[in-house]
């Protein structure tokens, strides 16, 4: 399994962006993909999966109402859409996989996942 995140760049506040994980054509049956975040001097933190069977989605709250994961099937390519963006959202994304089913507070921890991508970086100027 191969991730590849991308989308990332340089936006004022309050403007959006879409990062993008492309599985390489991987599916994950049962397995959950999730977008996971690093502020510079921070730990990495979990910010929202998706259940690849179901589609299903859970966003952390601080990000609630501004992020949204979703997947293009056809693609099978795992988006987070960003809006509002604030400069405490600057950081490196990271996307994940598991093929495992995942209990939902399982799947907001770094270890549930077994596949990384290579991080994209997102950084929101004031």
């Amino acid at each position: 399994v191969q991730l590849q995140a991308s989308g990332g760049g340089l936006v004022q506040a309050g403007e959006s962006l879409r990062l993008s994980c492309d599985t390489a054509g991987s599916t994950f049956g049962g397995g959950v993909v999730a977008w996971f975040r690093q502020a510079p001097g921070k730990e990495r933190e979990f910010a929202a999966y998706i259940r690849w069977s179901t589609s299903m989605t859970y966003v952390v709250d601080s990000v609630k109402g501004r992020f949204t994961i979703s997947r293009d099937n056809a693609k099978n390519t795992v988006y987070l859409q960003m809006t509002r963006l604030v400069p405490e959202d600057t950081a490196v994304y990271y996307c994940a996989a598991s093929l495992r089913g995942l209990s939902r507070s399982y799947a907001r921890e770094e270890e549930a996942y077994d596949y990384w991508g290579q991080g994209t970086l997102v950084t929101v100027s004031s």
